[in-house]
């Protein structure tokens, strides 16, 4: 039975609390004044002075100074004598944390007038004779109190302000700029584009994505004419919320809505909320939508908004509520606070719409979802038609063909490819950029930089070469597998060998074609065994890609006699910590997935052992020469007996030099011969 993890729980760090940060403050503050300061000194008389200091010769220096028509007298004692007991009470300790320790002074005395001073001195040491050194006093002028103030009290308190401003800034991601953050932690960090700084994209930057454009255009038909629709009794959609995959272009769709409407655009990301000071993130929400009023009409959009817009209540162990759920909370109070003829839309960007809290969701605030699917090939000619205006290309360049070349990129794939295709023009020394080199860039981005120096033994080769011809064989006589148009033993990227497909583009998927991709991939597998008698961990990427598909033929898709047409898939992520089946059931998954995987995996072997020689001329060709393409498929095996249903794309498809490229929209059709991949 398949054992299913424990989902590791990681405890929720402490909030962090200004308590302890005042705390901190007010104890540096001490710290510093006891740092700045030195040992404390001891008063005595004039006579004490005499006989225990001076006539000794301990005495090192005498300070002199006026204070309140006397003068006071500091003693420094030699730092040799200071380590005799008599000095014990006031010698520095070993662990002073004091600036200046050992500078003194140690006692000090006063005396009516400097005169009396110096008699007394003079008189002391008369009595001493020539034996021992005479000691002066130096007289200074401390008349200005303002010095020693601001040594022992200022500075401390200025080294204070300096390190919480420091902290401060770093806090707030230095909002505001200069000292300034400490009274902008609560503004909105919003940008704003307004006719100074118009944003210039329009719908006629934005290529495909027609059905999206609809949607978006009628939102720029609000702010431009509103009483068009209210007149009629309408309302002004308040939000709308921009879904799909990574790349599509669902920040661009939303600078194209900004520069159409000629409104103020106010653009941030969900992240620029969270902060770790408590309300925070809820004053810069009440923040922006001020600025919004003041600007309006005008839009405001929130890209990656599942940073602040997560579910309530999930992954909280603790039961209370933290900085990221006050966020959401006051963009919800804001969204359903102004009225519906403010003329202030939101549009928000995310690709993770199943993590969103329902209140986002509901009708009143994001009205609208449009879903931003990936392009079908006709909108692939208008993307390219975009990207390819800055690119110097050759004559002749078929955008239809690379269209058809690139089935699952989206928009920043395909931006990423024209790029790549002139950076390789550019290393092979050409002057405008080719067909062969925007091939190249599709091997480039999907399978990984060539490895041809990759050192491999001959049995691993010959191994890699069986393997792929495997994959080649069973994919070419099964009637609903991938067309293969080109298979490589060479290393590229984190394989060692690959077998490239151009798939259909297709919206749904049957029993019978998921069969045939099951039986295709385990072909290289299979292939290892009949070739050699023994099987390798090159087909590591192959068993993921058929297990992946067994469980979810039987648990997801209804796809199983035995388990019937039930669906274990919770799409809302909410049986994450239980599985919604019993033990039984369970079992008889694993069961059922295990048997769909062997028959394929039977089946590859039956048709391998029917097709053995040309399985064997196929992996020679391939030993021979490293990359074959279909017409030595064809060469071979002949014309498959089902191209004439679904060839007329395949045969534009590739090019003249037959080479072509696999789907990208399912990586793991090129099947990989290292256990890595």
């Amino acid at each position: 039975m398949k054992k299913i993890p424990s989902k590791k729980i990681t405890p929720m760090p402490p909030k962090f609390n200004m308590i302890w940060l005042w705390i901190a403050m007010i104890v540096g503050f001490f710290g510093l004044q006891y740092i700045f300061s030195s040992e404390p000194t001891k008063k005595i008389s004039y006579n004490e002075f005499e006989t225990k200091m001076l006539i000794p010769g301990d005495v090192d220096k005498l300070v002199a100074y006026k204070s309140n028509d006397l003068v006071d007298v500091e003693v420094y004692i030699k730092k040799d004598k200071l380590e005799e007991d008599k000095y014990k009470e006031v010698a520095p300790s070993s662990n002073s944390l004091s600036l200046s320790p050992n500078s003194g002074p140690q006692y000090r005395f006063t005396e009516p007038s400097a005169e009396i001073l110096e008699k007394k001195l003079t008189a002391s040491q008369d009595s001493l004779g020539q034996s021992q050194a005479r000691v002066a006093v130096s007289y200074e002028d401390r008349s200005n109190p303002w010095t020693g103030w601001f040594i022992s009290f200022m500075l401390p308190l200025l080294i204070i302000v300096v390190i919480w401003i420091f902290l401060m800034r770093r806090m707030s991601g230095g909002a505001g700029g200069g000292s300034g953050a400490l009274f902008n932690i609560g503004k909105s960090k919003a940008t704003l584009f307004d006719k100074e700084s118009q944003i210039n994209v329009t719908f006629n930057d934005v290529a495909g994505l027609t059905e999206a454009k609809q949607e978006v255009m009628e939102i720029v038909d609000f702010l431009k004419n509103p009483k068009k629709y209210t007149n009629l009794g309408g309302k002004i959609p308040k939000g709308a919320l921009l879904v799909g995959s990574p790349g599509t272009g669902k920040t661009l769709l939303a600078k194209a809505v900004a520069g159409e409407a000629q409104v103020p655009f106010f653009s941030l990301s969900g992240s620029d909320f969270v902060e770790m000071f408590v309300g925070v993130g809820a004053s810069r929400v009440r923040d922006l939508f001020k600025q919004a009023k003041d600007k309006a009409p005008c839009i405001i959009f929130i890209d990656e908004i599942d940073a602040i817009g997560r579910a309530r209540g999930k992954g909280n162990m603790m039961g209370g509520n933290d900085e990221r759920e006050n966020t959401l909370n006051q963009l919800l109070v804001e969204m359903d606070g102004f009225g519906t003829d403010s003329g202030i839309i939101i549009m928000a960007a995310t690709n993770r719409a199943d993590v969103l809290d329902h209140a986002l969701l509901r009708p009143g605030r994001f009205d609208r979802q449009i879903y931003v699917d990936m392009p079908d090939i006709n909108e692939r000619k208008e993307i390219f038609a975009v990207h390819l205006k800055p690119i110097k290309i050759e004559a002749g360049i078929d955008v239809n063909f690379l269209a058809r070349q690139t089935p699952g990129f989206s928009g920043a794939d395909i931006a990423n490819l024209c790029n790549e295709a002139a950076l390789i023009a550019a290393r092979n020394g050409h002057e405008s950029v080719i067909k062969q080199d925007f091939l190249d860039a599709v091997d480039r981005i999907i399978g990984g930089l060539e490895k041809k120096n990759k050192i491999i033994t001959v049995e691993e080769k010959q191994a890699i070469a069986f393997h792929e011809a495997g994959h080649a064989t069973v994919s070419w006589l099964l009637r609903h597998a991938h067309p293969l148009v080109k298979v490589t033993i060479v290393p590229r990227g984190n394989s060692l060998g690959a077998a490239w497909y151009l798939p259909e583009e297709r919206s749904i998927t049957t029993t019978e074609q998921i069969l045939d991709e099951m039986c295709s991939a385990l072909g290289g597998r299979a292939a290892e065994k009949i070739a050699f008698g023994k099987i390798s961990t090159g087909a590591l990427s192959d068993l993921e890609k058929v297990t992946k598909q067994a469980y979810a033929m039987v648990s997801m898709y209804g796809l199983n006699d035995k388990v019937g047409n039930i669906s274990y898939y919770d799409s809302r992520g909410q049986e994450s910590f239980t599985k919604p089946y019993s033990e039984t059931t369970a079992r008889i998954i694993d069961e059922e997935a295990s048997k769909i995987i062997e028959e394929q995996y039977a089946r590859a072997l039956q048709i391998l052992n029917d097709n053995r020689e040309n399985l064997d001329k196929l992996a020679n060709k391939l030993l021979t020469s490293e990359v074959i393409f279909k017409e030595d498929l064809e060469q071979i095996f002949g014309k498959r007996p089902f191209d004439a249903e679904n060839t007329e794309l395949l045969a534009e498809a590739v090019p003249d030099e037959s080479y072509s490229i696999e789907n990208a929209a399912n990586p793991s059709s090129a099947e990989g011969s290292d256990e890595n991949k």
